[in-house]
């Protein structure tokens, strides 16, 4: 069986890539929309729009960002971008399927505990298992 090519709102990568901003916004939804029209409009100073230009100019290498609430476009395809997640910088390798997400939906910002064996020094819950059963 030969693999599903990707689309994004019936259109294909290709297809995504040669489109103006202008037009890949209608595409978003709202929030997402809003996002961008916002970092257009902004100033010189803002975080989001400093990013947005570095990747119109192709810059080589890895981009590091503090900017979460970047929405991934179709030009970003195949680049590497390190994103902060508040502690350390997580790096996000963008693949068509992330387009339209926001770059802190891929940095996790909370780290999952798992515990081993109960016992001792585990956690509170486990103090009185026995270790032995």
């Amino acid at each position: 069986m030969a693999k599903k090519e990707f689309r994004y709102r019936g259109k294909s990568l290709a297809e995504l890539q040669a489109m103006d901003i202008e037009e890949f916004i209608a595409l978003l939804p709202s929030r997402q929309k809003r996002s961008v029209k916002r970092m257009l409009a902004a100033k010189e100073s803002d975080e989001r729009l400093k990013l947005y230009k570095a990747l119109k100019k192709g810059r080589k290498g890895r981009i590091k960002t503090h900017c979460r609430d970047f929405v991934i476009l179709p030009e970003m395809v195949g680049m590497r971008i390190a994103v902060h997640n508040g502690k350390e910088f997580k790096e996000i390798e963008i693949k068509e399927k992330m387009i339209g997400h926001f770059l802190g939906e891929f940095a996790l910002t909370r780290v999952f505990l798992k515990h081993s064996t109960p016992g001792i020094g585990a956690s509170r819950s486990t103090k009185f298992v026995s270790v032995r059963a």
